[in-house]
């Protein structure tokens, strides 16, 4: 898998339940859905990398596949 950087985030508490109910509701993590946003918010910008697909969010599969 490929290496993951940490990122200390300060928010406003209501701004960090909010996404906490969302990710609750798509069964993701804190950390998984605020990524999921930003992928969506660079995308809809046009400012993901065009040369290799970025990873999903998340842990990876099972087994390492």
């Amino acid at each position: 898998m490929a290496e993951r950087k940490s990122l200390l985030l300060r928010i406003d508490p209501r701004l960090h339940e909010a996404i906490r109910r969302w990710a609750d509701e798509e069964l993701r993590s804190v950390n998984a859905q605020i990524e999921f946003l930003l992928r969506d918010a660079l995308a809809r910008a046009g400012r993901l990398p065009k040369k290799k697909a970025l990873p999903r969010a998340g842990r990876g599969r099972v087994g390492g596949e």
